[in-house]
């Protein structure tokens, strides 16, 4: 029996599903898109088909066209988008902080508050929508059956960077890297509590909150989960928050987001996972109306999606960018600055 491995590798939500199939040693000849139709019963025929003439289908490091002939011992490993929610994508001339752009790939540093993909409640102003202007060409069955460009996406109150391709190859080399996981990916947040620990590690695996399907949890059975590892460490300390790096080793759904709130310190202001509840400090009125003036300068989660490493799909040269964080955690981190410097808590 061959064993199918699924991975989904994004930290607010992947664009790709990730594939691995291993051929056994008694297997006959077969044609892989018989093969992998046989073997992937819940993935539909054209979908096999479009991976594999998009190149998205690869034994050992060659893409393969439909006829090839797998053999024991072949290992097959393959991407493929996820099928599209049949939203009509209309470009609209809507402002992107690009930071970087070439033939084959662009960065853009997103807004707190942009949808990135249109959807149920969103079906316009989205990051999409504006790329589909910016480019020029609007996603269809034939190009990019989801995600509008994106190799990745965040979540609509996170900022920060963002990595689309702007060709077949391009998509393909990059949804590859975050499949080996050897992109990099560093945010900044701010989180409820102070931190006592310089640095730490959380390897626990998350699952869908059963209780309401828009929530992630750790899961209660490990083998339920999906492994999670996010790597951190404290830039400064506020004595009733603290400022932390975020390192993915992993990158799944609301990964940070349940970490941080798992150790008993969610991030600033996020409503999803007891953040926008007054968790530290004290019972005195004046410390209560400064924790709604925080919330109000910063209306959203304090999370940043602040660095983004790879290799680019054409030259092979390794590329970091780095974004600095918005005015809305700057000016949140000013006001704790002030008011911790006024109130010692040690």
């Amino acid at each position: 029996m061959a064993e199918e491995w699924i991975d989904t590798i994004e930290e607010e939500e992947p664009q790709f599903e990730h594939f691995r199939l291993n051929i056994d040693a008694g297997q006959e000849p077969m044609r892989v898109d018989k093969y992998m139709s046989t073997h992937l019963e819940k993935t539909s025929r054209n979908r096999i088909q479009s991976a594999i003439k998009n190149g998205y289908v690869m034994v050992g490091e060659k893409t393969v066209k439909a006829n090839y002939i797998v053999r024991p011992g072949d290992v097959i490993r393959f991407v493929m988008p996820y099928e599209r929610r049949g939203v009509e994508i209309v470009p609209q001339d809507i402002p992107l902080d690009i930071i970087y752009e070439d033939s084959d790939l662009l960065i853009v540093n997103k807004a707190a508050g942009m949808v990135v993909h249109p959807g149920h409640g969103n079906y316009d102003g989205t990051l999409v929508n504006a790329l589909a202007h910016h480019l020029g060409v609007v996603p269809s069955e034939e190009n990019d059956e989801r995600g509008g460009f994106l190799v990745h996406r965040i979540d609509k109150d996170t900022s920060g960077l963002l990595l689309i391709s702007k060709n077949d190859e391009a998509q393909l080399s990059l949804a590859k890297q975050f499949f080996e996981r050897s992109v990099d990916r560093c945010y900044q947040a701010i989180v409820w509590g102070d931190v006592k620990e310089d640095t730490g590690t959380i390897d626990a695996p998350l699952e869908r909150d059963p209780s309401e399907r828009t929530r992630y949890r750790i899961a209660k059975e490990e083998e339920d989960g999906k492994r999670a590892v996010t790597h951190w460490t404290v830039l400064e300390r506020f004595g009733f928050v603290t400022l932390v790096e975020c390192i993915l080793e992993t990158g799944r759904t609301h990964q940070i987001r349940v970490h941080m709130a798992s150790m008993g310190h969610p991030i600033f202001n996020d409503e999803k996972y007891g953040g926008s509840e007054i968790r530290k400090g004290t019972i005195y009125a004046k410390y209560r109306q400064f924790i709604h003036n925080c919330f109000k300068i910063c209306p959203r989660q304090a999370l940043h999606a602040k660095t983004l490493g790879f290799t680019h799909p054409r030259s092979g040269k390794r590329m970091q960018f780095d974004s600095t964080l918005p005015e809305d955690m700057t000016a949140l981190l000013e006001k704790w600055r002030k008011y911790s410097e006024n109130m010692p808590y040690e």
